[in-house]
């Protein structure tokens, strides 16, 4: 029987302007996919981290329990021109 454990990892949204978002795993560095809308964006996504955390086990390499990444912002006054 194989064991299986629960992973979360925190990914980020990102709205594009043409349209759909962009997914990125903080966690897992260089896993980014892409969705025309939300549902499919969760649905790349899962795929993506899973294709990702496949390799890192074929190389014997740690896999990460995800979530130690976190998301903030940062207050900026930048002078701005208006065009």
């Amino acid at each position: 029987m194989i064991k299986k454990k629960l992973l979360k990892y925190t990914v980020i949204y990102t709205e594009e302007p043409e349209e759909g978002f962009t997914v990125t795993v903080p966690s897992l560095p260089g896993c980014v996919t892409y969705g025309k809308n939300l549902k499919e964006a969760e649905k790349m996504a899962k795929e993506a981290i899973e294709l990702y955390l496949e390799s890192l086990k074929a190389h014997e390499e740690t896999i990460p329990e995800g979530n130690k990444s976190f998301i903030g912002s940062v207050d900026l006054e930048f002078p701005y021109a208006n065009a």
